[in-house]
């Protein structure tokens, strides 16, 4: 791993075809339905259809909503943004049978990027439980000393090797692509409010904290010894 870099017109391209890969699935089977509705005349061919149209234009409208405030400028005019609408757009995005959201963050008016991170958080920790399961979001501390903690409880729970490297701005062969580039971005929007991310895994369970970087620096002195 080496340390790497991206200048802001090609971190800019990445965060874009990444926002295109989350979409174009639910666009393309909105098309697919669209295409059924005009060549079916069977009534429930043509229901079936409806029904796609209908959960693929949900399923885009969320995962656009949660983009928005994940990395675009939503709420460009102020600098603060409300956790209420960051777990409103989690809860959409999650909206499914497989994966329950416990989420425990106060609602508060919260700086933007460190909403972004606490959503690129809870992207990176939906990426550990594939199968589905429970993802707990919590904070401590009020805006100056925030620390964020997510919890994935699920089947098989496990992060990606290269994930801890990407948080911290590292890259096999010095290179992201679009796929690498949301944990990367997470790491950068971290440092830009002062967190440290941290990663641990234990079967069925991985957890992702953000802490300001001097408490993380305390909490990982050895303690003294008590006579």
């Amino acid at each position: 791993m080496t340390q790497f870099s991206l200048d802001a017109l090609d971190l800019a391209a990445l965060l874009s075809s990444r926002v295109c890969h989350d979409v174009i699935s639910p666009v393309g089977a909105i098309v697919n339905g669209l295409e059924v509705l005009e060549e079916e005349k069977d009534a429930e061919m043509r229901g079936h259809a409806l029904a796609l149209i209908k959960s693929s234009a949900n399923e885009a409208s969320s995962r656009l909503q949660f983009c928005r405030l994940a990395f675009g400028a939503a709420g460009s005019k102020g600098a603060s943004i409300d956790t209420g609408d960051a777990e409103l757009v989690t809860r959409q995005l999650l909206a499914d049978e497989r994966t329950q959201l416990n989420w425990s963050v106060p609602r508060v008016l919260m700086s933007k990027n460190k909403v972004k991170l606490l959503l690129n958080l809870c992207l990176l920790a939906d990426a550990t439980i594939p199968r589905g399961g429970v993802i707990s979001v919590s904070s401590t501390g009020d805006e100056e000393r925030i620390a964020f903690k997510i919890e994935a409880k699920g089947t098989n729970a496990r992060v990606a090797a290269t994930i801890p490297a990407l948080l911290s701005g590292e890259a096999e062969e010095g290179a992201i692509d679009a796929r690498a580039i949301q944990p990367y971005y997470a790491g950068l929007v971290a440092k830009a409010c002062g967190l440290d991310i941290t990663v641990t895994s234990e079967p069925e369970l991985v957890t992702i904290e953000a802490r300001p970087a001097e408490a993380l620096a305390e909490a990982q002195e050895p303690q003294s010894a008590v006579a």
